[in-house]
Formats: structure tokens, sequence, C-alpha cells
């Protein structure tokens, strides 16, 4: 399997299927995530139970959650995505309410492939944007 096509099947089973089983299949069993700003795990090593934990902090506000993947990129270790996420907030974000809008949101992540696993990302989106289509800001 390619590094891109690890990357096009984990973003289609894991975020826009939700199978959290399959984790151990892309993930390796420690992901850091080097920069994705507003993240509260930025900079933190996940095992595959804390990457499903991290999922659900996405999953819950957002059980719609669908990533279209626009671009790819593959070079030696590394694919570049870019990416609309869109959704519907049907659940809490932290103490704020449910709205029942919808959201869309563009954004690129950088996946650090390592022994044919994710091990990692680089990530930049608008994570304001989203807060201000939800009405919070």
């Amino acid at each position: 399997m390619t590094n891109e096509t690890l990357v096009r099947e984990f973003m289609q089973r894991i975020w826009n299927e939700k199978n959290q089983k399959d984790i151990p299949k892309y993930i390796a069993p420690e992901y850091t995530i080097h920069l994705d700003n507003a993240d509260p795990w930025e900079g933190k090593m996940l095992s595959h139970d804390e990457f499903a934990i991290r999922l659900q902090h996405t999953f819950d506000p957002f059980p719609d959650v669908y990533f279209d993947i626009k671009t790819a990129v593959s070079d030696g270790n590394i694919v570049a995505i870019t990416w609309i996420m869109t959704g519907t907030n049907t659940g809490k974000i932290g103490e704020w309410p449910a709205t029942n809008k919808k959201i869309e949101a563009h954004g690129m992540t950088f996946y650090h492939i390592k022994d044919g696993k994710i091990a990692g990302h680089t990530q930049v989106y608008d994570r304001t944007s989203i807060m201000r289509q939800l009405g919070f800001i």
C-alpha cells in the first residue's frame, strides 16, 4: 500500500465512517501531534486509546463530520492533503450547547508515515471560522 493510499483509507475508514476499531491498522502505537493550532493535544504523543478519545471530541458534537479530500501529495514519508470538512453541530462543544447548524471548514494536514503507519500530523485550519459559523463568536 502506498503512503497516499494509507492516508486516503484512514480518512475514509476512521474519520468518515467512524470505524475506531480500525485505528491500529492505520495509526502507529505512538502518534505525535507536531503542530495543530488550538488542538488540546498539540505537542503530545498519543496511544491508540488516546487517539480514539481525541476522535470522540469531534464525533460527539459533529456525528456526521465528513472530510472531502481535495488534493493529496506524497513525498517520502510525508503525505499532504487539503480537505473540506463538513458537519452538523448536534452535540455540545465544551460548555457550548448544540446549535444544529451546519459547518464547513477548509484545511490541510501533513501526515507523517513511519513503518507503514501514520505516526503523527502537522495541521492548519481555521477553527475560528467554525465558532463563527455556529454563532459562538
